[in-house]
């Protein structure tokens, strides 16, 4: 029961290993989604297990839990959001399923690892069967092509980057094992040599956050990728990257300024540089990577106060993050007929079209926004103020001002949905599930906006 989930997902990938092996590809997608719920329900129901795996490396605590429990669930949605219109090669459907699932085993086994070898590994699993699975889509233009090689290239140089941090790291400590690191660590955390090793260390997972300086891969991965495959980078990997990350800032203390002010000024640019280009963009799918971007930015708002209020708000927001961005890329597979880019202009008369759809894009966008009663609002504030009570005064006015500069260009995709009407537009018919995703991607959503403090208390818990 302690690496049940784990365990399930190497079958579920078994399984359509052997599928992609047989002639018959019959029934791979509801395969997928009943198979995908089951994962949901075995995670949720080892939630309770608590110990340790191969000598200390592994750790399964409620931290990692409720972690694993949103990768889960992120994993069932973006499942169930699947289409046959999708834009993935039909031949490949399976291998798909197969690395989809594979990819977020690496992202379960890297909220458990408190291991810098374990880190590494886990880090490795979840990128490698993504880069697998980018090129997969259906297109004319090869711009897939493309954003794998990006994608792979940009990978391995900031893997390459972290694995350097990580002997730094070993060099002045003499062990990989974060819980040996820790107590050493603080000890020579003012000297430039430590801040070197853990900023180094950090990149891999700044990378996979599209944070400032390491998102550059983002807007074209994100544009060239199939929708599914896009909807998956942008939520599920940020979920594991905040873990592990959390796990590393608990290695610093509020004393220890030279890693707050690194903070600091990457969350600063983080948000400014995502939100200013995010307005000139016109492709929802770059537009939601720039917007990434920013969120990564908010974020480390959390972070920086080395706090438990402070971190609990980063890994409230991390929960909501996924839930809003799910909600932004269902509507754009949903309204793409072939799996298409979809662009601003697309949205016009989706309150005609598809009224559900249109209030899931305005829930969505208001929360992303940070507009009152959404959860993006409320994860907003919990991270204002944590970081105020710790005298953080520039970043929050930076994180205010900025929030203000996100509000044109979330808001223009709901006037462009309710404002504006087409001359001509044919009549969305969502499926029963199709609405069930709508109504739940809402209901979360408002949920977590007008009732956090049991979610926050949770959270609390955890650290």
């Amino acid at each position: 029961m302690l690496i049940l989930p784990e365990l399930y997902l190497i079958f579920f990938s078994i399984v359509f290993l052997f599928i992609s092996l047989g002639k018959s590809k019959q029934y791979i997608i509801i395969t997928a989604k009943v198979m995908s719920f089951i994962a949901l329900i075995f995670t949720i129901l080892s939630g309770a297990e608590r110990g340790e795996l191969f000598f200390g490396a592994y750790r399964i605590d409620l931290f990692s839990q409720i972690f694993k429990i949103l990768i889960a669930s992120g994993l069932t949605l973006v499942i169930w959001m699947f289409s046959e219109k999708d834009g993935i090669e039909n031949d490949y459907l399976s291998e798909f399923f197969m690395f989809l699932v594979f990819s977020s085993l690496g992202l379960m086994m890297l909220s458990s690892s408190v291991e810098l070898i374990s880190i590494i590994i886990s880090l490795e699993i979840s990128s490698y069967s993504l880069y697998v699975i980018v090129p997969l889509r259906r297109s004319q233009d090869k711009t897939q092509i493309e954003a794998s090689m990006k994608y792979l290239f940009f990978g391995a140089i900031s893997t390459g980057i972290m694995l350097y941090g990580i002997g730094y790291l070993y060099s002045i400590t003499g062990s990989t094992f974060l819980s040996e690191i820790i107590p050493q660590f603080r000890k020579i955390m003012v000297e430039p040599f430590g801040i070197l090793a853990l900023i180094l260390t950090l990149t891999g997972i700044f990378f996979k956050l599209s944070l400032f300086p390491m998102h550059f891969w983002a807007p074209d991965i994100y544009e060239g990728s199939s929708n599914m495959t896009t909807t998956f980078i942008a939520t599920l990997p940020k979920v594991a990257a905040t873990a592990i990350l959390i796990r590393f800032a608990t290695i610093a203390t509020p004393m220890h300024y030279n890693f707050v002010n690194a903070l600091i000024i990457l969350s600063a640019l983080s948000m400014t540089f995502g939100n200013i280009v995010g307005l000139t963009q016109r492709d929802l799918k770059r537009l939601l990577a720039y917007s990434g971007i920013a969120h990564a930015g908010y974020l480390m708002m959390g972070i920086l106060t080395l706090n438990i209020d402070g971190i609990a708000s980063a890994i409230y927001y991390t929960a909501i993050y996924v839930f809003m961005t799910l909600a932004c890329f269902f509507v754009i597979i949903t309204i793409s007929k072939h799996g298409e880019n979809t662009t601003i202009d697309d949205l016009v008369g989706l309150s005609k079209r598809s009224p559900l759809l249109a209030m899931t894009l305005a829930v969505s966008a208001f929360s992303l926004a940070g507009i009152p009663p959404t959860g993006g609002f409320t994860g907003k504030f919990f991270l204002f103020t944590n970081a105020f009570k710790q005298g953080y005064l520039a970043i929050v006015i930076i994180g205010a001002v900025n929030a203000v500069i996100s509000i044109f260009y979330y808001l223009n995709l709901v006037r462009m949905s309710y404002s504006k009407e087409a001359t001509q537009y044919d009549v969305m018919k969502l499926t029963s599930h199709e609405k069930v995703i709508c109504y739940v991607l809402i209901f979360i959503i408002i949920y977590m906006g007008v009732l956090p403090f049991g979610l926050m208390s949770l959270f609390k818990l955890m650290l």
